[in-house]
C-alpha cells in the first residue's frame, strides 16, 4: 500500500484544524440573536497544525506575543506567506478570519493571493464575538460603529466589548510588520508602515464573515489598495433593518476598488446582497457563488456550510483535480499585486 506523502499529511492536518476552527466561526455567524457574550477570556486556541508549504514560496508563522509582548489574549500565530521572486514593491494583502477563526482559516484564499504576487498576512485579532451577536438586538444603529472602531483602531468608547487598545487590529498589524522587517531584513516589510501605522495605500484588506466587516470598515475609513468582502459587513438593527451609519457613509477607498462575494444559499444571503448595495459596491464586482460545499466536509449539524465554504479548507468545493473550485472567483477579486 502506498504511503501518503508528507505534503498530503500536512494538507490533511491544516484541513482538519480549519474545519474545527470554522465550526466555531459558525457558532457566531449563524445567529445574531444569541445571548450577549463576554470576551474577558480569550477563546481556547486550536493546537497549531503544520501549515502546507507553498510549492515555490515561503511560509512563516509569528506569535502576536513575539511581535508585541503586551498582547495577552487572542494569540494564535499570524500566518505570513509569499512566493519566491515576489516583486520588491508588491502590495500586501491582509486577511481577517470570521468569528472564532484563526489566521489560517482562509488558507486556500491566502495561497491564491500569494500566487497572484502579493505578500500575504493572515492576521490574528480579537474575534471572539461578532457584531450581529453584540449589536443585532441593540436599537442604537451606531452600536456596530463603536464596536468596529474599537476593535480595529482601539480608540473608541464602547461598553459593548472589552477590547484593549493593544489588541486592536492596527496595533497588531503594525507591530507584526515591524517584527518582520527586523527579523527578515531585505524582504521589504518596512514599506507597509508609514508614520507609525500601516500604510493602507500599499495594502489590500480582505476577510470572511466578521473579518469581511473588518476589511470593509477599514476601507470606509482609510484609502486602501483594494478591499475584498466575503460574506460579511451586514451591520444593521435587525428589528428595523436600519443600517449602521458606517455602512452608508462615504468611502475613503474609491468604489472601483471594492469587490465582494456571497453564496446564493447561505443563511444570510439576502442580507449580504442588500449590504453590498448599501455599501455601493459595483454590481459587476460582486460574485454570487452557487457551488455545493465539499461533500467530504465535516461541518457539524446545523452549521451553515455554504457560508463557511467561501474560503475554508475541507469545506470550499474542489474541482476534478482537487483544486479550489472558486480559485477563478478569488483571483478576479484579488486582482494584481502591482
Amino acid at each position: 500500500m502506498r504511503k501518503p506523502s508528507l505534503e498530503n499529511l500536512l494538507s490533511r492536518a491544516i484541513t482538519c484544524a480549519a474545519v474545527v476552527t470554522l465550526a466555531l466561526v459558525m457558532a457566531g455567524a449563524r445567529s445574531f440573536a444569541e445571548p450577549q457574550q463576554t470576551a474577558s477570556a480569550a477563546p481556547a486556541q486550536q493546537s497549531a497544525a503544520p501549515l502546507p508549504q507553498l510549492a515555490d514560496g515561503v511560509v512563516y508563522t509569528v506569535s502576536p506575543v513575539a511581535a508585541d509582548p503586551q498582547i495577552k489574549r487572542f494569540t494564535a500565530d499570524n500566518v505570513v506567506l509569499f512566493e519566491h521572486g515576489v516583486a520588491r514593491k508588491a502590495r500586501l494583502l491582509v486577511f481577517f478570519s470570521g468569528t472564532g477563526g484563526t489566521p489560517a482559516s482562509g488558507w486556500p484564499f491566502l495561497e491564491t493571493a500569494a500566487k497572484a504576487g502579493y505578500r500575504v498576512i493572515g492576521v490574528e485579532y480579537d474575534n471572539a464575538i461578532s457584531v450581529p451577536q453584540t449589536c443585532g438586538r441593540n436599537p442604537d444603529p451606531a452600536c456596530s460603529d463603536r464596536f468596529r472602531e474599537k476593535r480595529i483602531f482601539g480608540d473608541a468608547e464602547s461598553a459593548e466589548i472589552d477590547d484593549l487598545p493593544n489588541e486592536s487590529v492596527v496595533n497588531r498589524l503594525t507591530k507584526l510588520l515591524r517584527y518582520l522587517d527586523a527579523q527578515h531584513r531585505g524582504e521589504g516589510w518596512g514599506q507597509y508602515v508609514r508614520n507609525g501605522e500601516p500604510d493602507w495605500s500599499r495594502i489590500a484588506v480582505s476577510g470572511q464573515s466578521q473579518g469581511a466587516g473588518m476589511a470593509a470598515y477599514i476601507a470606509k475609513k482609510k484609502s486602501v489598495a483594494r478591499v475584498i468582502v466575503l460574506s460579511g459587513a451586514w451591520d444593521r438593527v435587525e428589528a428595523t433593518k436600519e443600517w449602521a451609519p458606517w455602512v452608508t457613509s462615504p468611502s475613503a477607498t474609491p468604489l472601483d476598488r471594492w469587490y465582494a462575494a456571497y453564496h446564493q444559499r447561505e443563511s444570510r444571503a439576502d442580507a449580504m446582497k442588500l449590504a453590498y448595495e448599501a455599501l455601493k459596491i459595483p454590481p459587476d464586482h460582486i460574485r454570487m457563488l452557487t457551488l455545493d460545499p465539499n461533500p467530504q466536509n465535516k461541518m457539524p449539524a446545523g452549521a451553515d456550510a455554504y457560508h463557511v465554504s467561501m474560503v475554508a479548507p475541507g469545506v470550499t468545493p474542489v474541482d476534478a483535480n482537487g483544486q479550489p473550485a472558486y480559485a477563478a472567483d478569488w483571483a478576479f477579486m484579488i486582482g494584481s499585486a502591482k
